[in-house]
């Protein structure tokens, strides 16, 4: 099932709304970040684990979804049926490619809403200093004083009800996006289909679809990121989420890629590496390519063939080298006669 959100809430799969919320009550309030100044980084990420959990079991749809298929059901690696567009608090954005669709359903709201929607703009760490309301010291922004999310940033309705007066700008959605290794070497276009939820005047949600272009330029690595600055669905007082892709390089069966280089291993016999051998390749463009070899290959050894690696993406004219190393085969048993043979021929 991949991520266990019942476990990460401490609850059991019959928990009801209000095990749920007690629940969620209590980890947030343990693993909030202002309440662990000394390991922010392992208390943010717990906190956002609790949020996401609680988001998904006390949402009917998306309980339901998980319980049948999982995470990856949520996630839209396992289509859920009857799952509709997008829907629910988090809402949804689907993503397709030309390779084939891979939709994403589930997309977590930020954390700091939800411990929001449980605490208002009250200080639910009551006497411990205002940990939240130094300046500077908050996630949730704010001045000095007045408590946990800070008086500047809330204006009053005068009927209980409070609203941020800057919006906040929502956590960003990342996603890899698999590229080949012919398409990193040549540089591609991919066209993303997105669906999202925009605001229209009048406060109300409507999906839409747009197409997003990526250009993959020649040489970009993994790990690149490319940016859609506000792609993600509107919200009340929310900045959008940007959409924010991630290069991935998937395997490929003939080459390696290290940095800008492009490594090859031939299979060779050991005739063959004391007597000579003949690369053969076709090249990530398409190309025949033929490397002579005439040296005597030992088993460390190593041809490199100047500019017929990856591209440099800062120079496109520049490239790295291809390397190609050798798995030489040695005979498993030899005949007394072979043996002999080899003896007088390799003599000095």
């Amino acid at each position: 099932m991949g991520v266990d959100y019942y476990k990460i809430l401490q609850v059991d799969k019959s928990a009801k709304d209000d095990d749920l919320k007690k629940a969620y009550r209590k980890l947030a309030m343990k693993w909030h970040p202002d309440k662990n100044p000394n390991n922010k980084k392992e208390a943010e990420a717990k906190f956002k684990q609790i949020s996401e959990a609680y988001e998904v079991l006390s949402d009917p749809q998306k309980r339901a979804i998980y319980d049948q298929y999982g995470e990856e059901g949520l996630k839209g690696q396992v289509p859920p049926p009857d799952a509709g567009g997008p829907g629910g608090h988090g809402g949804a954005t689907f993503f397709q490619t030309g390779d084939g669709p891979t939709v994403f359903r589930f997309n977590p709201r930020n954390a700091d809403d939800i411990f929001a929607e449980f605490f208002g703009n009250s200080n639910p760490f009551g006497g411990m200093g205002g940990l939240g309301g130094m300046r500077g010291g908050s996630r949730f922004g704010g001045g000095g004083g007045g408590g946990m999310f800070g008086d500047d940033i809330f204006t009053s309705f005068g009927d209980g009800r409070t609203m941020s007066s800057a919006p906040r700008k929502a956590a960003p959605i990342e996603r890899t996006l698999p590229c080949s290794l012919e398409e990193l070497y040549k540089g591609t276009t991919k066209k993303m289909k997105i669906s999202r939820e925009i605001a229209d005047a009048s406060g109300q949600t409507l999906p839409v679809e747009e197409i997003l272009t990526i250009n993959i330029k020649p040489g970009w690595k993994k790990g690149t990121k490319i940016t859609f600055p506000e792609k993600g669905n509107e919200q009340p007082n929310v900045i959008p989420a940007d959409l924010i892709f991630i290069i991935d390089e998937k395997p490929h069966s003939i080459f390696m890629r290290e940095g800008n280089d492009l490594v090859v291993t031939q299979k060779i016999s050991l005739a063959e590496a004391l007597t000579g051998y003949t690369v053969h390749l076709t090249t990530l463009d398409g190309r025949n390519l033929t490397v002579a070899i005439n040296n005597v290959i030992h088993p460390n050894y190593e041809e490199v063939v100047p500019k017929e690696g990856m591209p440099i993406p800062k120079q496109p004219s520049k490239r790295g080298n291809l390397r190609i190393k050798f798995n030489i085969k040695f005979p498993t048993r030899m005949t007394a006669e072979q043996k002999s043979g080899i003896k007088k021929l390799l003599a000095p």
